[in-house]
């Protein structure tokens, strides 16, 4: 049971707000320490860990790319891009996005989008655009981030719910192979990902619902915005 002191090593570091990838390195030697494990033992688990897992350091390579894509210029033309789309509110794009995130997911797609290689550089910039244009006004500083946030769901949403929709997914075979183990049942992955496509369905029309609230939520904030600030009322927005 000493053994897992490790554990309590990484709710120390998180609760203490340290840096998570130092926090889960200490833990990890501190678990090997205490297992009897000599440093180079330890040394040559952390080893083995990297090269078994190397698509988990996929963001150091996808980082920089997206860094210099957008150093020249990936966010403007983004934003200039939706801002050609005359009746393209911020709800509506990212209620479109939503589906195409979910579609592309039940395909087993997922790797085509996510937050720092589509929402960041592409979708964000989009649908902040999207939002000053339909409300007619620059958006203050507390309202970008409310639209960042929303993108940033859409990607989430979509993903989660559809990824179940396809049989290979790694989800599926977990359910499947604990069930297995644990019950001794036999569950075919097509049996879950139809379970699942109702589930998704139900997932679009929410989340769908609040992202076209959201249009109307930012609209009556930008009132308030310029009433709060004198300022002139953004065109289209309720006295």
């Amino acid at each position: 049971m000493i053994v897992l002191l490790g554990v309590v090593v990484v709710i120390l570091g998180f609760v203490t707000r340290r840096n998570p990838v130092l926090v889960v390195g200490v833990a990890g030697i501190v678990t090997g320490l205490l297992g009897e494990m000599n440093p180079q033992e330890v040394l040559a688990a952390f080893g083995r860990s990297f090269a078994d897992s190397r698509s988990v350091t996929v963001y150091a390579i996808v980082l920089p790319v997206i860094g210099l894509l957008e150093r020249y210029g990936l966010r403007e033309q983004a934003r200039n891009l939706i801002g050609r789309l005359g009746k393209l509110s911020a709800g509506r794009f990212l209620t479109v996005y939503l589906l195409v995130r979910q579609v592309t997911a039940a395909f087993g797609l997922n790797s085509i989008g996510g937050p720092a290689q589509t929402v960041r550089p592409l979708v964000a910039p989009m649908a902040e655009a999207a939002a000053e244009r339909s409300t007619g006004a620059k958006l203050p500083d507390r309202l970008r981030e409310k639209v960042r946030s929303y993108s940033a769901s859409a990607d989430t949403v979509g993903v989660f719910f559809g990824e179940d929709c396809f049989i290979a997914i790694g989800s599926i075979l977990l359910i499947t192979g604990f069930v297995y183990s644990t019950y001794h049942q036999e569950i075919e992955p097509t049996q879950l990902a139809l379970w699942a496509i109702p589930l998704a369905v139900c997932a679009f029309v929410i989340h769908g619902a609040w992202l076209l609230l959201m249009d109307k939520q930012l609209e009556r904030e930008m009132a308030v915005a310029a009433a709060e600030h004198d300022l002139p009322l953004p065109e289209g927005a309720d006295k």
